[in-house]
C-alpha cells in the first residue's frame, strides 16, 4: 500500500475510526489519539503499516507523557534523562537509578544513597553509599 494522502477525507476518516475502535477496545490514552490526529491533520503521510506499528508498540508514560525507557526515566512525575543527577551531601546520585536517604533522625546530619526500590529504612548494604552533610 502507498502513503495516505492527508487530504484525501476518505483515508482520513478510516483512520479515525480505526484509532477510535482501538481506542474502545485498548484504552488508549486520548492524548494518544490527538496526536496522531495532529500528525493526520497537518499534512503528515502516514502509512497504514507505519501508524499500525506506532499503536502496536509497548509505550510507557509518565504522568500524562510518553517516553522512550531506553533514554528516559520518569522522577517525581516528570520525563527525566537517564544520566540526570542530583546532590545527596557531599555525594552525587542518578536519580533514574538511585534515591538519597537521611540516616539518622537529624536529616543534615548524614545520608545513604541507596538503590531505587530499597526502602530507606532497610538496613545499611555494602551497595550503600554514604554521604555527609555539606555545610
Amino acid at each position: 500500500m502507498g502513503l495516505v494522502s492527508p487530504g484525501d477525507p476518505r483515508a482520513l476518516s478510516h483512520l479515525l475510526l480505526l484509532l477510535l475502535l482501538l481506542e474502545e477496545s485498548r484504552g488508549f490514552p486520548p492524548a494518544l489519539l490527538a496526536a496522531l490526529c495532529i500528525l493526520c491533520s497537518h499534512g503528515a503521510p502516514v502509512s497504514p503499516m507505519g501508524a499500525h506499528l506506532m499503536l502496536c508498540q509497548q509505550h510507557v508514560t509518565c504522568g500524562d507523557k510518553f517516553y522512550h525507557d531506553l533514554q528516559h526515566c520518569c522522577c517525581d512525575d516528570s520525563v527525566v534523562p537517564l544520566g540526570r543527577t542530583r546532590k545527596c551531601g557531599n555525594c552525587t546520585f542518578r536519580v533514574c537509578f538511585e534515591q538519597c536517604c537521611p540516616r539518622s533522625l537529624r536529616p543534615q546530619e548524614s545520608f545513604l544513597v541507596k538503590l531505587k526500590g530499597q526502602s530507606c529504612s532497610f538496613a545499611p548494604s555494602s551497595d550503600d553509599r554514604v554521604c555527609r552533610s555539606v555545610s
